[in-house]
């Protein structure tokens, strides 16, 4: 069969362009590295590894990916920068069962910086696919985010069929609440982060359901990812109402020093 890219009016000229289709089904998970270093590599190691059993029946070694990462460290003219790392395959077989080694993808960027304000959200009810899964199907992520923006919010925050706080669109999401931080019940992405400073937190930490009604309740919320360990939240808007969130300089200080206490580790 032949193949013919073709970008607006301009042919593409691709060694392979079965990579365009083949990335559709797949996994990813993405880093911050600084000066050769992440925090939590080994958990994106074993995210690798374990969403590739999952979805090809084949999992990725952890030495394949390092020898993958300091290849591309050494092709970088510097040592801070984002990588993201896409597992996919091209062979077909993998959909009757037949376990299938993925390729790796990996994509480089600037280092990026951790957002400057405290965002507005508007929660939305969306239950993700295979929540569990950092998976490559980002369609309704993006669309609840551009719904949200132009209703006049920053950003999506989603909740459950129960009416329970589940995650952010890209973040995890915790709240502070007396000398604890509480983490959603509902079914989310185990973020690297989110899973680095429950580790790190010296204080009490609770997993509880969070319904709407119980937004107010809380001292201060805030999200998590790799680009921001802890964003905090300005304001959640919902069906149940809308919260306001004042600084919280005790919580803000509990979440940065855990977070100050994940190793670097060396790729």
């Amino acid at each position: 069969m032949t193949h013919l890219v073709q970008l607006n009016d301009t042919p593409l000229a691709l060694d392979d362009p079965a990579l365009l289709s083949a990335a559709g089904y797949g996994h990813f998970t993405s880093m911050q590295v600084r000066d050769g270093k992440v925090r939590g590599l080994d958990l994106h190691l074993d995210r690798l590894d374990r969403s590739s059993r999952e979805l090809f029946g084949h999992g990725v070694a952890a030495d394949r990916v390092l020898t993958y990462l300091r290849t591309a460290l050494a092709s970088s003219p510097s040592g801070d920068l984002s990588i993201r790392v896409n597992a996919f395959t091209r062979d077909r077989s993998f959909i009757d069962g037949t376990p299938v080694e993925p390729d790796l993808l990996l994509t480089l960027t600037d280092p990026i910086e951790p957002t400057s304000e405290p965002p507005r959200l508007l929660a939305v009810e969306h239950e993700r696919t295979a929540p569990h899964l950092k998976h490559t199907g980002t369609f309704s992520l993006t669309h609840e985010i551009r719904r949200a923006r132009l209703a006049g919010y920053d950003n999506a925050l989603f909740y459950n069929r129960a009416g329970h706080v589940s995650e952010a669109s890209i973040w995890n999401i915790c709240f502070a609440v007396d000398d604890r931080i509480v983490w959603p019940a509902a079914e989310v992405l185990p973020g690297i982060t989110m899973l680095s400073l429950r580790a790190a937190l010296d204080v009490a930490r609770e997993t509880v359901d969070i319904p709407l009604s119980a937004l107010g309740d809380y001292r201060a919320a805030y999200l998590t990812n790799s680009i921001d360990p802890a964003l905090p939240v300005a304001s959640i808007t919902s069906p149940a109402g809308s919260t306001e969130y004042k600084p919280d300089p005790a919580s803000a200080d509990l979440i940065a020093n855990a977070y100050l206490r994940i190793p670097w580790q060396e790729i």
